[in-house]
């Protein structure tokens, strides 16, 4: 099982103080996150793609390899890449580059985007968004596995005996997740190439998120890739986490209410209800995500958001650090327990293996080295 934290690289004030960060505070406090998330025990950090304000970060890969610079086992990831605007040539190139950088630390997510205005920016048509998100992927697919590649598709030039270079690390892809909230687009996909499904449950209602999550298992076996235990399934959550209950409550309410992404939709106590985040103590926390094995069932990862809507970066760092003193270590301890005996190991779905992190040593190593498939 692997946990980590997630930033969508957003700038907004503190709702306490009014003070907003400059971009430049805001992109250094995001590495700054994923050097304590490693420091604290984390196996994972993650960064989402935006083209527009109020987010930083146009880039994943650029700070991704800031980032492998200045860590040594933290896994490097995204939340998300765009497959619809972003030509799959350039994502082939820049992610096997940083495969090579990060000694194999890399795996990456896709996904289609939730700004629609994204689609016109990069010469696209929103209504192609599905057919876009097939095809770009297809091309991403082979040009990772294949060498010479002839293409014809709609949404590029042709390809004439192209190769892609740097070549993935020991010739082995990084892994892939295909993330989806609302539709069953991504879950279908991801199950047919035997791909991860990452579900970002942030605005989706737990039992929606997890019927979407029962599809892909389904789909995946019926594709063939193996038994549907053997799927690999990642959620996205928030937490927020103080001693005392009622603490943790009063203090994150203000940003909570200040969220773009919630603002007069619900509560504070309706989301913590129906969705992913956990707010109060550590042992309420605790009680939470552990409800998410009971409606997920077994799954191999999971991200926390936790710089969201202004939250200053020391109570950020904090967060990180109770996560990893306070929170994780129970978890990890209270899921393995739970996991169901007969699960058959994930690697024999057939996705290859780097021996990421090859400096680390095993005993070191994250759950899952990357060009693995999360365990």
């Amino acid at each position: 099982m692997q946990f980590g934290v997630y930033s969508l690289g957003d700038v907004a004030p503190d709702p306490l103080t009014g003070r907003t960060p400059t971009e430049r505070e805001r992109i250094r406090a995001m590495t700054a996150i994923a050097v304590r998330a490693e420091e604290a025990g984390l196996d994972v950090f993650a960064t989402g793609e935006h083209h527009n304000p109020p987010h930083v970060l146009p880039s994943p890969p650029t700070l991704l390899a800031y980032v492998a610079a200045r860590t040594e086992r933290l896994i490097l990831s995204t939340a998300t890449t765009l497959i619809t605007t972003n030509d799959p040539v350039r994502v082939a190139e820049e992610f096997a580059l940083l495969q090579h950088l990060a000694d194999g630390r890399v795996d990456l997510t896709l996904g289609r985007g939730d700004v629609p205005n994204a689609y016109p920016w990069f010469g696209q048509d929103l209504r192609q968004a599905v057919a876009l998100a097939r095809e770009n992927y297809a091309l991403l697919h082979r040009l990772w596995r294949e060498e010479d590649i002839d293409w014809r598709g709609r949404s590029r030039a042709r390809l004439d005996g192209f190769t892609s270079t740097p070549r993935p690390l020991d010739g082995v892809p990084p892994f892939v997740w295909h993330a989806s909230v609302r539709s069953p687009e991504g879950a279908e996909q991801a199950a047919s190439y035997g791909d991860g499904f990452f579900v970002d449950t942030l605005r989706a209602p737990v039992g929606h998120s997890a019927r979407l999550v029962a599809l892909y298992r389904d789909r995946y076996a019926e594709h063939g890739h193996g038994a549907a235990e053997q799927a690999v399934v990642g959620l996205g959550g928030q937490v927020f986490v103080r001693a005392r209950s009622q603490d943790a409550v009063r203090e994150f309410r203000p940003y909570f209410d200040g969220s773009p992404a919630r603002t007069g939709r619900e509560s504070l106590e309706e989301c913590s209800a129906r969705g992913p985040l956990a707010v109060g103590s550590p042992d309420e926390v605790i009680e939470k995500i552990l409800t998410f094995g009971e409606a997920y069932g077994d799954y191999q990862r999971q991200l926390f958001l936790v710089d969201h809507a202004g939250l200053p970066r020391e109570t950020v760092l904090e967060q990180i650090d109770l996560l990893g003193e306070r929170i994780v270590p129970v978890l990890r301890r209270e899921l393995a327990a739970a996991r169901p005996p007969t699960r058959l190991p994930a690697d024999t779905g057939g996705a290859g293996a780097v021996a990421g992190a090859r400096a680390v040593p095993a005993g070191q190593r994250p759950p899952a080295a990357a060009g693995h498939r999360p365990h």
